[in-house]
């Protein structure tokens, strides 16, 4: 689901139909509190939602939180702040909203917002660490991330948002998404996985069958099976329509 816009009627439609068949799951990077009105926007009401990039998992129905995978953040944040001096954090606190270093622009974070400083921020686990780069680019925020590794963490640029996100080594939409289709008994063949975003790679190879929307980065689309049309075509639309009529 594309951040800016609500979905459109075509896309509603054709989650519904799909719904008909098959389990439909929302794997986002957003909070807990900011899956919310996707969920409402999209309709679904039953089934797994996994959020924070993998590290926390709803019960689509009645938005409980089942699970949560929390690291410690402390060296992650002393590595992140060595390479942007001039950047900005927040880590997730599940289901209330976000604790920062210093602001950050209205609306960007979903929740209740407290800044609380670095050494606050360093004193409690978190499930998802954000780095914002006030001032900058996507492709800047790229550049100085070439090849930046963090202790414990699992780390993924945005290709929208000056931002690099952290969450616990091993976690991700792929690691989630494997986890809920084994409680099902399915595997990475009965899966089929949609998205645009660095985060969304590694859940596009594991995959039976990935899929790139039109708008997604050469590297996204690289790792998927198929490149859809982008969001503002209804792609996502005309790929459930395909495979679920």
């Amino acid at each position: 689901m594309h951040g800016r816009n609500p979905p459109t009627d075509r896309v509603r439609t054709a989650i519904a139909c799909a719904a008909e068949d098959t389990e439909v799951m929302l794997c986002t990077g957003r909070t807990v509190i900011g899956v919310a009105v996707a969920l409402d926007q999209l309709g679904l009401t039953s089934g797994t939602t996994i959020t924070s990039n993998g590290a926390v998992e709803l019960d689509t129905a009645t938005r409980e939180v089942r699970s949560v995978e929390r690291f410690d953040v402390r060296g992650a944040l002393d590595r992140l702040y060595d390479r942007f001096p001039d950047a900005r954090f927040a880590c997730e606190h599940v289901g209330v909203g976000q604790r920062t270093s210093g602001p950050f622009p209205d609306g960007v974070l979903a929740g209740n917002v407290v800044e609380v400083g670095m050494d606050a921020l360093r004193a409690e686990p978190s499930p998802k660490l954000i780095t914002f780069v006030p001032g900058s680019t996507p492709e800047d925020v790229a550049r100085r991330a070439d090849g930046l590794e963090l202790p414990g963490a699992t780390v993924t640029l945005d290709h929208e948002m000056p931002w690099v996100t952290a969450v616990a080594h091993g976690v991700s939409k792929a690691s989630a998404l494997a986890r809920v289709a084994a409680r099902r008994g399915l595997g990475p063949d009965d899966v089929l996985a949609v998205g645009d975003g660095d985060n969304d790679r590694e859940m596009l190879r594991w995959a039976g069958h990935g899929v790139a929307m039109g708008q997604a980065p050469a590297t996204v689309r690289a790792d998927a099976d198929e490149v859809a049309a982008r969001v503002d075509e209804d792609g996502l639309g005309r790929v459930l329509e395909r495979w679920f009529g």
